[in-house]
């Protein structure tokens, strides 16, 4: 049975769809990731789950009960719901202390001192907060005010955790370290979650589901390596992934070779450029988009089927890892390479591009052709 069950929600703020008809199902202990850019409706989505937004019309249900139903009339308060919330900007008191904040939702429930007092010090301890009870929020770094936050939500055993964005405002280091911190807190809680981001990173490494919104709908949902390697989408494709995908509009042509079209390959003519690709049969003078990723274009020391000759425009360093700029006539292509590299701006090299990692899209519908 689903724990948290969403049907055909949708919000119309004025002349503006919000969230656009947006239906999805949450198991008990999945970690599922909202994750869209700015203005795509995911905030939105998880502020109608907390009933902080009243939906224009549609369905939600939290442990198999109603919480809102446009159809029935129900609208449940946030406060009887038996969720915990964690906000972008933690919305601590700044006039009281760690353990006041931390305390403040037991005692409204009007639980009693000495159980306030052992539930409050447990998840402490458990946060690493413990020697911090008396400090007040202005005296603690990002990363402690967002554990601070983390434990007023957790206190309060809630089922369901809801989080907004909450490491936006933390340093690059410290939001790794927080990702971590989440993660395990979400496994030892066995708490089911619901996090919204626009950073990508958070999504393929956080969670064990992802939902891609684009303009209030869902565009993609599922675990987050198929939906990196099977974008369903050229959106997906191009939103999820860094460096960026690269994209190559071309139209579907005759192969050069018989068997082609026969071996689950098509060919497709990309201005100067002849790629085979991984994909059932198209007619030929289909338009269509082929994309491949950075990681799985290949350098090669001689010209064959799928290779092209590059020049190197950009050399970017990353540690471990590389990323090229490289140009061959109208055409520029990112490239990740893992391995320690000495090419150099101006070098020319040969690049391959396997056929079975080609994404093929249609143009019109933008929908993915190749793949399963």
């Amino acid at each position: 049975m689903p724990i948290v069950e969403v049907k055909n929600l949708t919000k119309i703020f004025g002349s503006v769809t919000a969230v656009d008809d947006v239906s999805f199902t949450i198991e008990e202990r999945d970690f599922l990731i909202l994750l869209g850019p700015s203005g795509c409706g995911k905030t939105t989505i998880l502020r109608m789950l907390a009933g902080l937004e009243i939906p224009t019309s549609g369905e939600i249900y939290l442990r198999d009960r109603p919480v809102f139903s446009s159809r029935r009339g129900i609208f449940v308060p946030a406060r009887e719901r038996e969720v915990g919330l964690v906000f972008q900007s933690y919305a601590l008191w700044p006039h009281m202390t760690v353990y006041e904040n931390v305390s403040f939702g037991l005692q409204v429930k009007k639980m009693k001192s000495p159980a306030i007092k052992d539930k409050v010090e447990r998840v402490l301890e458990f946060l690493r907060l413990e020697e911090m009870a008396d400090r007040y929020p202005q005296e603690m770094s990002g990363g402690q005010q967002q554990r601070v936050a983390l434990a007023r939500m957790l206190v309060c055993e809630p089922g369901i955790f809801l989080m907004d964005e909450p490491l936006s405002n933390l340093d690059a280091k410290l939001r790794l370290e927080m990702r971590a911190e989440i993660k395990n807190l979400h496994y030892q809680s066995g708490a089911t979650t619901i996090y919204v981001t626009h950073d990508q990173v958070e999504g393929l490494t956080m969670a064990n589901r992802i939902s891609v919104l684009n303009q209030g709908r869902i565009e993609q949902m599922g675990n987050p390596k198929h939906v990196y390697k099977l974008p369903s989408t050229l959106f997906v494709a191009d939103f999820i992934g860094s460096p960026t995908i690269n994209k190559i509009r071309g139209v579907v042509t005759k192969s050069e070779h018989s068997a082609a079209g026969r071996d689950g390959k098509i060919e497709v003519l990309c201005g100067h450029l002849r790629l085979s690709a991984d994909c059932p049969p198209l007619p030929d003078g289909k338009e269509v988009v082929v994309a491949i990723r950075p990681e799985n274009i290949m350098q090669v020391s001689v010209s064959g089927t799928n290779t092209l000759q590059a020049e190197v425009s950009t050399v970017l360093p990353a540690g471990p890892e590389t990323i090229l700029q490289v140009k061959s006539h109208d055409l520029t292509f990112n490239i990740l390479m893992t391995q320690e590299t000495q090419i150099e701006v101006g070098d020319r090299m040969y690049i391959h591009f396997p056929p079975e990692h080609i994404l093929v899209f249609d143009r019109g519908s933008q929908k993915l052709l190749s793949g399963s």
